[in-house]
Order: structure tokens, then sequence, then C-alpha cells
């Protein structure tokens, strides 16, 4: 976990929606960053640097985490009463997870979806879903390198996502501290893409085991890089032997079908059963 980054300071995140027109004096958030700055580090002779034990410092997260469960577990809750599927879409920067959910919303069209749009800065992916005629609102976190439950809590407050919803939550460009915390979301979808290396679930394990569902993209791209789809899937599972992985390129469109499905199920579970238990023996 993220100690000096400002990760634990939710107070700073900023909840836009991207048709809002700031006027200059809407960006002065005063810089109340919820800790005092005085750090006091001297660093003439003889200057002492006082540290945190390790001990005090784990303490310290286990009681950050733990209350973020607690949010989280009401999030879960608002979310269940108001039968919205919530997927946490975590990535590194850069491997797609803004263009898959453009392709989606504008291809799944039989289900209301939402965005909640995670970055440290500027509303561009968010203007970006907008666009496409799709509800969105964007967390801004500042140094904060994760979206945690009291940011989504805000940002569902701001959204007001209709009854039967798939929400999106796109996470803040990481594969370390988002999966520490819980958001109250139903399921965690990791992106990667064929460019970052073969061997990103064993660099990245908790990440990993943390997932449902591996989305391997930008598979269009395979003739071209050093990426081995099966090693891969052998260093995923090796992490989380029940995870799914689904390769795919949003570009072309290869494989959304499959992630299409995917959605369908998690959102229709009860209904998928029943089609399943329809299909008569020695048809499948």
């Amino acid at each position: 976990m993220c100690a000096t980054c400002g990760c634990g300071d939710d107070a700073a995140a900023v909840i836009r929606v991207p048709h809002e027109h700031h006027q200059h004096g809407d960006h002065e958030h005063d810089h109340e960053h919820g800790h005092d700055h005085h750090h006091e580090h001297q660093h003439g002779p003889g200057a002492d640097h006082v540290h945190l034990p390790r001990t005090e410092t784990v303490s310290l997260e286990m009681k950050v985490l733990a209350k973020n469960d607690q949010l989280a577990q009401r999030n879960r809750e608002w979310l269940a009463e108001r039968d919205i599927l919530a997927l946490n879409m975590m990535s590194s920067p850069g491997a797609g997870k803004t263009t898959l959910l453009e392709r989606t919303i504008r291809e799944l069209g039989e289900l209301p979806v939402a965005v909640i749009e995670g970055d440290q800065a500027t509303l561009l992916d968010a203007e970006r879903i907008q666009a496409t005629g799709c509800k969105v609102v964007q967390i801004n976190t500042g140094a904060g390198c994760h979206l945690d439950a009291e940011m989504l809590h805000r940002a569902l407050e701001t959204l007001d996502p209709a009854p039967g919803t798939l929400l999106f939550i796109e996470n803040v460009g990481n594969l370390v501290c988002p999966a520490l915390f819980d958001l109250g979301e139903r399921s965690k979808v990791v992106v990667i893409s064929v460019t970052e290396g073969t061997d990103k679930p064993l660099k990245y394990p908790h990440m990993f085991a943390a997932a449902e569902l591996v989305l391997i993209n930008k598979i269009d791209l395979l003739p071209y890089v050093d990426f081995d789809l099966d090693k891969c899937g052998e260093f995923a599972r090796a992490v989380n032997p029940g995870v799914q992985l689904l390769p795919l390129s949003v570009t072309t469109g290869h494989g959304v079908d499959r992630w299409y499905s995917w959605l369908l199920e998690q959102r229709h579970p009860l209904k998928s059963a029943a089609l399943e238990d329809a299909v008569e023996p020695g048809l499948e």
C-alpha cells in the first residue's frame, strides 16, 4: 500500500461531470488534504529524521483497509437494492479500458449503462464516454493512485444510476493499489495488452489474484510483439486458478462477442442458467 502518495485522503478527490463549465474559481481546492504539512525535513548537519516504526505503518494500513471494507459493504448493499451490476475495471495506463468501454456501450444496446471514470486529473476519458450518449461522472484523485469506497459512494450520489444499470467503474491506471481496495463491486475485471509482456501476472500477483476475468487486449498486434498467450494464461492461473481469460482486440472486434456474453451472464445469471437447463440432451 502507498503510505506517502496521498491515497488515504479521499477528501482530496473531486467528483465532476463532463458537461460542467468551470470558472477559474472552481479549481480553488485550498489544498486541504486532510493532514498537516509540518514535516520539518531539516537536511542540515545533524538533522534528525524520525520515521514511523514498521509495525506502526502496517497497523495504519490495516486500519485504512478495514475502514474501506466497511464503506465498500455499504456500497454493495446500496447497489444490490437497486439491482445494479458494478464492475471494477483495472489495468495499466494504455491497456485500452476506455476504448473497450466506448465500443461496449455502443454495441451492447440492450442494457442501461453508466460509467464512473477514475483518473488523477482531467475530464478526457469522461468526455469520451459522454460522446457515446452514456451517463458518466469523473473522479479526479489528485495524487491518489486508486479509487476507494468513499470516492465511489460520493460518485454514486452524483451519478444516481437507474435501477437495473450496468455500471462500469474505470479505476485509475495502476496494477498495484487498486487491487487492495474493495469498492463494493460485483467483480473485478483486469485488462492487459499484448504490448505489456507475457509475465504481467507474475509481476503483479495481487491484481490477478483479485480478478474474476482477465481481458487480454490488442491481440491484433500479436504478429509484431513477443507475447505468448498460452504462457500468460498459465501465469495468471498460477496466482488465480479460477480466473477466466478472454483474448480480444477492441480495434478489430475479434473476441468482443465473448466479452458481451460474459457481461450478459453476470447481469442475468438466473436467466442464463434457466436457458442452459432448457437445452435438450444431445443438442449441445
